[in-house]
């Protein structure tokens, strides 16, 4: 575990209102259908992410509800996506039904899965996760 995930205080305050957020069906269209949803909520953000930004934070997204719906649903459930941000940072929350925290697992080239949460690692100033009263949120920081 790397000291970056134990700082849990949040970088972004919300703002005036609810952060814009969305469900999604579990399943394996929503990485695909959350990458959409950030890139037009990014895209209306008063501070515009550069192209290679973006890709991270598109990145991030991808990994994040990947791993939700293979390991943090079951048939019928949903997702939440929520995104904030600051001059400085975007967070991206993806919250599931399932109390099942994620784990980086140990790389092998043996395995197609696996590299999730390394990426994440890599990519985010910060990332870890906060039990809810239905489940969890695995949530990431990207620095601007």
């Amino acid at each position: 575990m790397n000291d970056r995930r134990r700082d849990t205080a949040p970088c972004c305050a919300p703002p005036d209102g609810p952060p814009a957020q969305a469900m999604f069906p579990a399943g394996p269209e929503a990485p695909a259908q959350a990458r959409a949803y950030v890139r037009d909520v990014l895209a209306h953000d008063q501070k515009q992410l550069d192209d290679e930004r973006l890709d991270d934070v598109l990145l991030v997204v991808s990994e994040l509800v990947t791993n939700a719906y293979r390991y943090g649903t079951e048939p019928d459930d949903s997702l939440l996506v929520a995104i904030m941000t600051t001059p400085d940072r975007v967070r991206v929350e993806v919250h599931d039904p399932k109390r099942r925290y994620p784990h980086m697992r140990n790389e092998s080239g043996e395995r197609s899965r696996g590299r999730g949460l390394h990426i994440v690692d890599a990519l985010a100033a910060r990332w870890d996760v906060d039990d809810r009263p239905f489940g969890k949120a695995v949530w990431a920081e990207v620095d601007r």
